[in-house]
């Protein structure tokens, strides 16, 4: 049975891991690490890289390098306006007022740049596996909305991936702790600081059972906030000093925020850190170097603000399910910026001195989590049970622009619920159903998902006419939403689908795209490969002609074989710099050059092996010696062999060794 596996689709790094045995192992990336940059850079030539090569290149590629796409996925151009001013590449408005990327003269959906990461760690599974992979368990943060988990869901089609489940990563985290403490009661709080996002999620696990009792979150706070402040205090800082905005300089900000999130990794196990940046920038005196020094105090008060952030949502997921911080038995750190010292003293500090348990890593718990649940759908891990939630409140808009609450935020899913409404004037013969999530009062100050109208009702007077509206959230937590109206039966139904506008169809011509862009890439490599070798050939050729210049000059044959050798150098040369050269056509150039190479190779051995007049000697002849009692004939492939008859007992050979008496063991046994 093909293998299924999960994937943690960060914001900032990504990650990919498998059951192996009962057990979920990290899948290493082809660079070697654990965990994958989100990153994916384009070339001029319209390839892209992603991962570890593509994060090598950002700083001179800045506008063409997309990151942190996880803050666009499912969400609105309106919604945006901060998470676009801090990134270096061109964001256009898409269909339905969504965020898209443009690079050059190409618009990209989230869904797609989403799509490209993913093929990357599918590629790195199926290296690792030996298979082809085609299913998978993604997980989400806990508060992505509706809209967020259909577009995730979208990228993992277009990738080539049949996504069998969307879970939460907070609960994904909680799986990967407690696989082998299933037959304990405990009650654990997740709490997990990534690099978009930030996720709270109250589990009890009890008999293999993992119920979710709450959960919430901010899905605006992550590591790329922690960055972000170190960037604004240099910035201000060289400012100062200098008199010059570093904000305006693309491929500046770049180097700006890559030694911020260094930094910021060093002072955990640091008081102090130095920040330097040669030439980060110049006016009409010179280089300007950007040199300073941050400290932990420093950093922990840049961000006091941020850390404070944190523990709102925790004090909303225990209200939410009943329980007081004495209550929790066990503390999940979970995602990368939970390694923060200030976020770790505030947690501590908030759940009066409890330690937390850092017995999952946190950069690779939620992937493998998404593992397990994979191998729960795939049947290989039994006795667990997982019990999701709704993280927000679902409903309609009503009478007076009110907000409607039909399944309220906490429910477990997969779930189905239904309420009654009626006509707000005489005679209306349709109703708007607009579907909101949210927690306030008004409709207006909710998440809109989507309208759809019901038409056909027979016209009545107001309140008479009974339209039953039911909202049916899937293991996925994926909606959708039917009203009917119950004199005619009539029904009309709308599964949300507000991803930025994208039909199944369209989903479909993306994927294929994606495979052809991976064949275009496999393609891309391969020719990088034979240029290297080329390159090689090359090299070796002409230290051949250069080291045996003068027999080859004294070889008529060989002579002839060099003028051969130079055409297919000129040509192997001048299909190199073709940019449009196919890899067949490289092959060939190689594989001819290569075959007179040897040819000339094997003439220059001969001869020099023989010491005997090059003239007359060529790896076709047969070299024969004779006397007057015996003639032994030389084959071709003898030429400059030792050969010694051991049953002529007449021959004498000096040897500088002494022999070794073995007894009557045998050679071959040693």
């Amino acid at each position: 049975m093909a293998k299924v596996i999960g994937i943690d689709l960060g914001t900032t790094n990504s990650c990919v891991s498998v059951l192996e045995g009962g057990k979920p192992i990290v899948i290493s990336s082809s660079e070697g690490g654990r965990t994958t940059p989100s990153i994916v850079g384009f070339g001029k030539s319209g390839e892209h890289l992603v991962g570890q090569l593509a994060k090598r290149q950002a700083v001179t590629n800045a506008e063409n390098s997309v990151y942190s796409i996880k803050r666009f996925i499912g969400r609105r151009w309106d919604e945006t306006a901060t998470e676009r001013s801090r990134v270096p590449y061109t964001c256009v408005k898409g269909r339905d007022e969504t965020v898209d990327v443009k690079i050059r003269h190409r618009e990209y959906t989230p869904q797609e740049i989403s799509a490209m990461i993913l093929q990357k760690l599918k590629a790195d599974a199926e290296t690792f596996l030996g298979e082809p992979v085609t299913q998978a368990v993604i997980t989400v943060p806990a508060y992505f909305t509706d809209a967020q988990r259909q577009a995730t869901k979208d990228g993992g089609t277009i990738a080539g991936l049949e996504v069998l489940r969307i879970i939460n990563e907070p609960t994904a985290a909680a799986l990967a702790y407690g696989l082998d403490k299933l037959d304990q009661d405990q009650l654990i709080l997740v709490f997990d600081l990534g690099g978009g996002t930030f996720d709270v999620s109250v589990l009890q696990l009890g008999n293999g059972v993992f119920e979710v009792k709450a959960t919430s979150g901010n899905n605006h706070l992550g590591g790329d906030d922690f960055d972000n402040v170190i960037v604004r205090w240099m910035v201000e800082n060289f400012k100062a000093k200098e008199g010059i905005n570093l904000t305006q300089d693309k491929m500046a900000l770049q180097r700006l925020r890559e030694a911020a999130e260094k930094a910021k990794i060093e002072l955990s196990s640091m008081v102090a850190t130095p920040i330097n940046l040669p030439f980060i920038t110049a006016d009409e005196t010179g280089p300007k170097h950007l040199e300073m020094e941050l400290s932990r105090a420093k950093f922990e008060e840049l961000s006091r603000e941020l850390i404070n952030a944190t523990l709102e949502p925790v004090k909303q997921a225990l209200k939410d399910s009943d329980l007081k911080p004495e209550d929790i038995d066990r503390i999940l750190l979970v995602g990368g910026s939970t390694r923060i010292p200030a976020v770790q003293d505030a947690i501590k500090g908030f759940f009066n001195g409890k330690a937390t348990d850092r017995s999952v890593n946190p950069d690779e718990a939620v992937a493998l989590g998404a593992a397990i649940q994979a191998g729960v759908l795939g049947g290989e891990v039994e006795d667990v049970l997982l019990l999701d939630v709704t993280p927000l409140s679902l409903g309609i808009e009503t009478l007076g622009e009110v907000f409607t609450k039909i399944i309220e935020r906490n429910t477990t899913i997969p779930t189905s619920k239904s309420q009654v409404f009626s006509t707000a004037t005489d005679g209306q013969t349709s109703v708007e159903i607009h579907v909101l999530q949210g927690e306030r009062a008004m409709a207006r100050d909710n998440k809109s998902l989507g309208k759809f109208l019901l038409t056909g009702i027979p016209p009545a007077p107001r309140g008479v006419p009974q339209i039953e509206v039911t909202f049916e959230i899937d293991v996925n937590g994926i909606l959708k939403v039917a009203a009917t109206d119950r004199g005619t039966g009539k029904e009309q139904s709308i599964v949300i689908t507000n991803t930025g506008g994208l039909s199944p169809a369209e989903v479909e011509r993306m994927r294929r795209e994606a495979e052809d862009y991976a064949d275009q890439d496999r393609r891309r490599m391969e020719l990088v490969q034979l240029k290297n070798q080329a390159d090689s050939l090359l090299y070796n050729y002409e230290s051949t002609i250069k080291d045996h210049g003068e027999l080859i000059s004294t070889n008529l044959q060989a002579q002839g074989l060099k003028e051969q050798a130079d055409q297919q150098k000129q040509h192997l040369d001048t299909i190199m710099t073709e940019p449009s050269i196919e890899v067949e056509e490289v092959k060939e150039a190689i594989e001819t050059l290569q075959k007179t190479v040897l040819e000339i190779g094997g003439i220059i051995y001969a001869t020099a092996s023989l010491g005997s007049d090059p003239e007359f000697i060529t790896s076709d002849e047969t070299v024969q010696e004779s006397n007057s009692n015996d003639s032994t004939q030389i084959e071709p492939d003898a030429v400059g062999e030792f050969v010694v008859d051991f049953e002529d007992e007449t021959l004498e050979v000096d040897v500088d060794y002494e022999a070794v008496d073995y007894g009557n063991s045998s050679l071959k046994d040693r």
